[in-house]
């Protein structure tokens, strides 16, 4: 009997939320969007229909895969691994676990029509034969240090001058607290009108909130007299804090350094608290947000995402980088806020 016909394939149900879980905190590749509490939110906030796979070798739970069918108007739905989050895929004990995980997802998203399936991995697949490759991204990850001290001295010596200036000439200070949710999601709105794409709205930052608790941690930039320059929504998952949505006023890094300041002083809290890696996120191969964090000293990992094209011919090219989408992002930010605010809601459910 081959190791393959020994493995079972089938859907994730709220009743395997806990077993999915333990598997998830306990794989070398798990990532907090891998937790059933992603899917709770995404189906609560975006109503789309989840299709959390796992598979299992006689009684045992050997991989998993979050995944959600994500419904279009007009159009084939996407299924995508894993939706508003950039890392996903499946995560199991071994390759022949791993590719059945996969084969299972194709045939179920074949069968309902979909364009095509989005894996937006971390690691790379044992065999991913059949899908296309996408090198669209690189993720920034990095150590802890020993010290609270080490973490500005190991930084590239503009980006320390730029967080002592932020200290010592505009006394900026990092506070914490879910009272600044509300100042996160009004500039990370318009810090996205002004590269013309939609925002997230409200209840979905209030909802990762309900579902995970201490585990997110909202921080904001103040200056001495109380104004607030930057705000930051982050995970903290297995010992590592994921520094994931980010607002900032106009005058925060013009003026005030905001955002040097802001990453400086998370992976000092990092130390502080005893978390092993700071992961500073996602970014488009050579925009300004990854020319950012290479001058801070962190070193890009390219993600490997994997496509499998069903009634797609060629991988989506609906995303800032393709020039054909500016002509949209310029009208984009264009409109007046109340417009922008309120299609944003309806638009980013169409955007997973």
């Amino acid at each position: 009997m081959s190791a393959a016909s020994e493995l079972h394939v089938r859907l994730l149900t709220t009743a395997d939320d806990a077993a999915r879980d333990r598997y998830v905190e306990h794989h070398p590749e798990g990532t907090f969007f891998h937790l059933a509490g992603w899917r709770r939110a995404v189906v609560k906030v975006f109503g789309h229909t989840p299709h959390d796979l796992g598979v299992w070798k006689k009684d045992q739970l050997v991989g998993v895969l979050p995944l959600f069918a994500c419904k279009r108007p007009l159009q084939a739905p996407v299924w995508v691994s894993t939706a508003y989050a950039v890392y996903g895929g499946p995560l199991a004990n071994d390759a022949a676990s791993e590719r059945a995980l996969v084969d299972a997802a194709v045939t179920a998203a074949r069968a309902d029509g979909a364009a095509h399936v989005d894996l937006r991995l971390r690691h790379t697949l044992a065999d991913d034969s059949g899908l296309v490759s996408q090198d669209l991204y690189a993720t920034f990850r990095k150590e802890s240090p020993a010290t609270i001290e080490d973490v500005q001295a190991r930084m590239p010596r503009k980006a320390r001058a730029e967080v002592r200036k932020a200290v010592e000439r505009h006394g900026l200070v990092l506070v914490e607290g879910p009272q600044h949710l509300p100042a996160l999601v009004r500039l990370f709105a318009h810090n996205k009108k002004m590269l013309g794409t939609p925002s997230l709205p409200l209840r979905w930052f209030q909802t990762l909130m309900d579902e995970y608790g201490e585990r997110v941690v909202v921080h904001a930039v103040q200056r001495p007299d109380g104004e607030l320059l930057a705000a930051s929504m982050s995970f903290v998952f297995r010992g590592e804090l994921d520094y994931y949505y980010l607002g900032v006023t106009d005058a925060g890094n013009r003026e005030y350094s905001a955002s040097n300041y802001l990453a400086a002083a998370l992976q000092e809290r990092c130390v502080a608290q005893g978390l092993g890696v700071f992961d500073f996120g996602r970014s488009r191969v050579d925009t300004g947000p990854y020319r950012f964090k290479v001058n801070q000293g962190f070193e890009p990992t390219p993600l490997p995402y994997r496509f499998a094209l069903l009634k797609a011919r060629a991988l989506p090219s609906f995303h800032p980088s393709n020039p054909k989408t500016e002509g949209l992002r310029r009208t984009w930010t264009k409109l007046p806020n109340w417009v922008t605010d309120a299609a944003s809601g309806v638009l980013m459910r169409w955007l997973p």
